[in-house]
């Protein structure tokens, strides 16, 4: 999760967005287990960490150990979980064997999207790594909301793998999240860009319970057709081996 999401009010935990967002993830994690366990998690960019947190929570007798990564940790931060089952770090851990590596809404970050995912495939051991990555979507849908969180680029399906066959990753499914939504995000953006002439502000904003409630039980329910959708979304998703 990116920080500045919290800085503006944002609570992994109840919000609808990434509580909606992580089932595909969950769902994949679970799909490996049942072939391979124990295994480790490696959260490449991990902010707060909610996605790992989320996958130790629910699979937690079956993870053995969680990287978080980020450049952005403090020397007390990284020494406060030194050794531990969730250990924070700032590099790609030299050795990636038994594992799932999450990227959540990072590559669009990375000015060299490619070197990123080379250097993770370079340190990868053996033929048991997976990995499950997430993208904003659509660059018809850059706003002061990319410009906010510091985006480079938006992806397609097409784009996405193109980044991942050059790294030697292999894909076995890519496809797009909050299809229902993208309509409506379109349209706001667009009128957004428009008059605001794309602020750079975050989109994201705490809601009350009720709408927070309904978007959640809505997108959730999406989620378990979303393997589905090859045709629009609001965000990207790629998964397979490393």
């Amino acid at each position: 999760m990116d920080l500045k999401e919290l800085e503006a009010g944002i609570d992994p935990s109840t919000h609808w967005y990434y509580q909606s967002k992580k089932l595909p993830m969950l769902s994949y994690v679970q799909k490996q287990l049942q072939k391979h366990q124990p295994l480790q998690i490696i959260d490449v960019g991990s902010g707060s960490g909610f996605f790992a947190y989320e996958i130790e929570k629910t699979f937690s007798s079956q993870i053995n150990k969680v990287y978080l990564v980020d450049i952005g940790y403090t020397q007390e931060e990284m020494q406060a979980t030194r050794d531990q089952k969730i250990e924070k770090v700032l590099y790609i851990p030299e050795r990636i064997e038994n594992s799932v590596v999450i990227l959540m809404d990072v590559l669009e970050h990375i000015e060299d999207d490619i070197a990123m995912l080379q250097s993770i495939k370079k340190n990868c051991v053996g033929d048991n790594n997976y990995f499950f990555i997430t993208v904003p979507a659509f660059e018809s849908l850059w706003s002061g909301h990319d410009d906010y969180l510091g985006h480079y680029r938006r992806y397609r399906i097409a784009s996405l793998k193109r980044a991942l066959a050059a790294a030697d990753f292999k894909v076995t499914n890519s496809y797009y999240l909050y299809g229902t939504l993208f309509p409506l995000v379109w349209t706001i953006r667009k009128i957004s860009n428009l008059f605001k002439k794309g602020a750079a502000q975050s989109d994201m904003k705490p809601s009350s319970a009720l709408i927070n409630a309904l978007l959640l039980k809505f997108n959730a329910a999406e989620m378990r057709i979303a393997k589905n959708n090859k045709l629009f979304g609001v965000s990207c998703v790629a998964q397979g081996k490393i």
